[in-house]
């Protein structure tokens, strides 16, 4: 019998519904899932700002849902360099992704090795950015920084 296994990479920053949707979809598509949880470096180098949340927290987050097999950190942007540690058949990704240049530069990375790219609906009335811009306005009307 087959064995899929699922890739599921994220920042996972501010954890909120939006991270449950898309981890809850990825695993009803697989037999096991690995959710990839970006290091601070990795998203202080896609997002241009470091996560508000630790790494060690993060990663302790997603691996304690339930709909996640094991997690991982991934410390390269490049998804390949993560496939060949992790070994993927699938990987998941919010259709944000859908028709970008990233996304069809993962697909066509991601059909030289035989592993799928399924899309997602984004969580748009839900964001990391809205929250942390949330955050950050309560924090500046009280005086504070963190």
């Amino acid at each position: 019998m087959p064995h899929t296994v699922g890739y599921a990479p994220g920042v996972y920053d501010l954890f909120h519904v939006g991270h449950l949707n898309i981890l809850r979809h990825a695993r009803s598509q697989c037999d096991y899932l690995v959710a990839g949880v970006v290091s601070d470096e990795v998203a202080e180098l896609a997002k241009g700002r470091a996560p508000m949340v630790p790494l060690i927290e993060r990663l302790e987050i997603v691996r304690s849902i339930r709909f996640v097999d094991a997690a991982f950190v991934e410390t390269v942007p490049d998804k390949l360099e993560t496939w060949k540690q992790v070994r993927f058949d699938v990987i998941f990704k919010g259709d944000d992704w859908r028709g970008t240049p990233k996304g069809d530069r993962l697909e066509r990375d991601f059909e030289t090795v035989g592993v799928g790219v399924v899309y997602f609906p984004y969580t748009v009335h839900t964001s990391s950015t809205q929250l942390r811009s949330a955050v950050e306005r309560l924090a500046a009307g009280h005086g504070t920084t963190g």
